[in-house]
């Protein structure tokens, strides 16, 4: 019986497992939205949380905590001025699991964890990628347009 044990192993060693939470809060700090399993976000929801509140008290020792468990300074300097102050009148609660199906390979459920209130911030991020994605387009349709029917492509001017 597995009375009192808690937690998700994950199919992992306890310094594996540990890595890839450390990783996946990481990222979800980082960028706001993470695709993947539903039993890692479930795992890691609580972790994220716990983070922001550590960001939210903003004392030294809050951020020296959050410093030994994230894996980089740049998140660290994020969660404390951008994340943590975006949820300052709220009580908890700051992250959502989106289930988005399954995946093609091995049927596993995905999910989208995400922090809440960072719609704006990821829609400002795909308008920025449509952008870019458009431009490199019309850029291949001009190369193209330039190169005559017929001839073939130059082997050595590819990158």
């Amino acid at each position: 019986m597995r009375h009192r044990n808690g937690g998700f192993k994950l199919g992992r060693n306890t310094s594996h497992r540990r890595a890839l939470l450390r990783n996946l809060v990481t990222s979800i700090i980082l960028n706001d939205r993470v695709h993947t399993t539903i039993t890692k976000a479930k795992a890691t929801r609580p972790i994220v949380e716990k983070m922001i509140t550590l960001g939210k008290n903003g004392s030294v020792h809050s951020r020296r905590q959050a410093l030994a468990y994230l894996m980089t300074p740049e998140s660290v300097d994020r969660l404390f001025k951008i994340v943590a102050p975006r949820y300052s009148t709220r009580p908890g609660g700051y992250s959502r699991i989106v289930r988005t199906g399954v995946r093609k390979g091995d049927a596993s459920e995905m999910a989208f964890i995400e922090l809440l209130g960072a719609e704006q911030e990821l829609s400002e991020k795909a308008a920025k990628r449509s952008e870019a994605r458009a431009k490199r387009q019309e850029e291949l349709q001009k190369q193209l347009e330039e190169r005559g029917p017929g001839e073939q492509p130059d082997p050595s001017a590819e990158n």
